[in-house]
């Protein structure tokens, strides 16, 4: 992908909890959706071969595969605080944020776009504060790039909060 064209609307992220149900989830993704690979549960060998089992099935959907982390293996971007995705002319930058702080240090780091969470409750932090629709959009306004709302996501949240690009992790992602 290069970096002047749109980022896809649909994201999924990985991670421990939804592991066993990656290929199926993959596969039903809209074609040309994204992809972060994260999986910080396993170790590094393991960790490389599930990325490659991954990458090769998105790639066959024409999805962008974003790798969490500083390794140096074949994608399309790199997911993380803004202070840790370096400066890869070759690699799509995308940076996690919860608050205008956070947000402010990804406007600085000019990255191709932004995770914005969480917006609603999620079941990875139950009872924590989220931000709700008003403040998300206030935050949104601060952003000097494309924002992807991450955290309690779906597609109803999706049309509920009226914004197109958005990312799940236990979401169902149509």
């Amino acid at each position: 992908m290069r970096r002047d064209q749109p980022l896809p609307n649909i994201w999924l992220l990985s991670d421990a909890r939804n592991d066993v149900g990656l290929e199926a989830a993959l596969a039903n993704l809209p074609e040309a959706s994204g992809f972060v690979f994260r999986h910080y549960h396993l170790d590094e060998v393991s960790r490389r071969a599930r990325y490659d089992e991954l990458a090769a099935l998105c790639r066959a959907r024409g999805h962008l595969v974003v790798l969490a982390g500083d390794a140096d293996w074949p994608a399309d971007g790199c997911y993380g605080a803004p202070q840790a995705l370096g400066t890869r002319p070759d690699r799509l930058r995308l940076a996690t944020a919860h608050n205008a702080h956070e947000l402010t240090l990804a406007n600085r780091a000019k990255v191709d776009g932004i995770f914005l969470s969480p917006v609603f409750q999620t079941r990875s932090h139950p009872g924590g504060e989220c931000l709700g629709a008003r403040k998300f959009h206030e935050l949104v306004a601060l952003a000097e790039c494309p924002v992807i709302a991450l955290g309690g996501m779906d597609a109803q949240r999706a049309a509920e909060l009226n914004w197109p690009r958005w990312g799940a992790i236990d979401g169902h992602l149509r």
